[in-house]
């Protein structure tokens, strides 16, 4: 079969070491991949999931786990099994002000048999959905393969070619999703252009020892235009603080004692446990972005999650984003391809642009939300908004749910 393959000179393969047929090829095991897996296998869909690292452990990931995604968990029978999983909840958001405390989220205001955020360690989320995702024989993951060319025929995607430990592999499938987050590679070899949105902060994340004591919910505290959020987990605090856009470099020339102090000044009472940062190394900085692909599919291929829309880390819905429009593309594209695997027809990109058309809007309504929170909290006038309950209660609702609740179309797992 004669393929157009995108390569680089450096790119280019000397030798296939194996050639897999699958029906879809999921490139990427965040969150928004490793549901969509799940949900197609459940199905009876054959299913490849491509993750690049060796495991799914590293720091500093978006833990927050909102209503809308317990809610698609129950639905699948999985909600009691996933919090089992060690984890903490959150009732809301406060950020401590000059101006008094503002409530950015309340989940008292929302109605929802889970009306809190779960806190669990993403790791442990993902490790959980693809053991989950396991238990079908149609579904397979492949760790530590690094997605490097789209294979196209015709001018369509037909599946991808990876490096592993080993050398180079083929999958060649009906449909290849990329959900390989912000930084997307599929993207940029689908030369699929991301459009931001300028943002004029950075954050640099951390993590301190919780003690007898501490106060029991997450919080932010806001002085002088420096911001400092304090995230709860089981047995530590993930910290972090605000920074403008591009300085993480002249922070570290000013040394790690200027930038523990600066810390400090905003939340003393962690003073003595700032000490323990003694490495630039136990510091994650994260360039803070927004924005979106305009057309979010080619011939038998779509993007999901933060590869479609780029999401800041502000109100903590960027994983619950991702996972939503994993289960509108389950819901949108379980029969197409059904119908590849029974009879070998292709996937029209009419429903790759039906996935786009149904989380669209509400994904760039919540990056304005996140844009505006982004530019506006500390000032009065936010502070005098959202003593509104009726404020409260709408972005809690958008946070928490959406503009309309995703349910999961099919709902009973096929047995394999």
């Amino acid at each position: 079969m004669s393929n157009t393959i995108q390569t680089t000179a450096q790119d280019t393969p000397l030798d296939i070491r194996s050639t897999v047929e699958t029906t879809c090829c999921v490139v990427g095991g965040g969150p928004a991949g490793a549901v969509l897996a799940l949900l197609l296998a459940r199905q009876g869909i054959k299913v490849t999931l491509l993750e690049s690292h060796a495991d799914f452990d590293r720091d500093f990931r978006g833990d927050s786990l909102y209503p809308t995604v317990l809610e698609i968990m129950s639905e699948i029978g999985l909600a009691e099994q996933l919090h089992e999983l060690p984890h903490t909840k959150m009732m809301r958001i406060p950020i401590e002000t000059e101006q008094g405390e503002i409530r950015l989220i309340d989940m008292h205001l929302l109605r929802s048999p889970y009306a809190y955020i779960m806190m669990v360690a993403q790791a442990s989320f993902l490790e959980f959905i693809t053991q989950e995702a396991s238990h079908y024989p149609n579904f397979r993951i492949v760790m530590s393969a690094n997605v490097r060319q789209l294979i196209e025929q015709d001018g369509r995607v037909c599946g991808v070619r990876y490096r592993a430990h080993d050398g180079w592999h083929e999958i060649r499938s009906a449909l290849t999703v990329g959900a390989d987050g912000r930084f997307s590679k599929v993207r940029d070899l689908a030369k699929l252009e991301l459009k931001s949105t300028p943002v004029p902060m950075d954050t640099v994340w951390f993590r301190l020892p919780r003690q007898e004591g501490d106060p029991e919910s997450s919080f932010g505290r806001m002085v002088k235009g420096n911001m400092v959020a304090m995230l709860i987990r089981t047995d530590h605090w993930q910290g972090t603080i605000n920074i403008q856009k591009g300085s993480y470099s002249q922070l570290k020339t000013q040394g790690l004692p200027a930038l523990r102090a600066r810390i400090a000044r905003i939340v003393p009472e962690f003073t003595e446990r700032l000490e323990l940062l003694q490495d630039w190394k136990q510091l994650s900085p994260l360039s803070i972005e927004s924005g979106h692909v305009e057309h979010w599919h080619r011939p038998g291929l779509l993007l999901i999650g933060d590869a479609a829309h780029v999401m800041s880390p502000a109100l903590g819905v960027g994983v619950n984003f991702a996972i939503q429009d994993a289960v509108v593309a389950a819901n949108v594209l379980t029969d197409p391809l059904k119908a590849w695997q029974e009879h070998s027809r292709p996937i029209a990109e009419r429903f790759l642009a039906e996935v786009q058309r149904r989380r669209s809007i509400p994904t760039k309504l919540m990056q304005a939300i996140q844009n505006s929170e982004s530019n506006a909290v500390g000032g009065a006038r936010i502070k005098k908004l959202f003593d509104l309950t009726l404020v409260r209660r709408l972005i809690t609702r958008l946070a928490a749910i959406g503009i309309w609740r995703i349910h999961v179309r099919y709902r009973k797992a096929v047995v394999g």
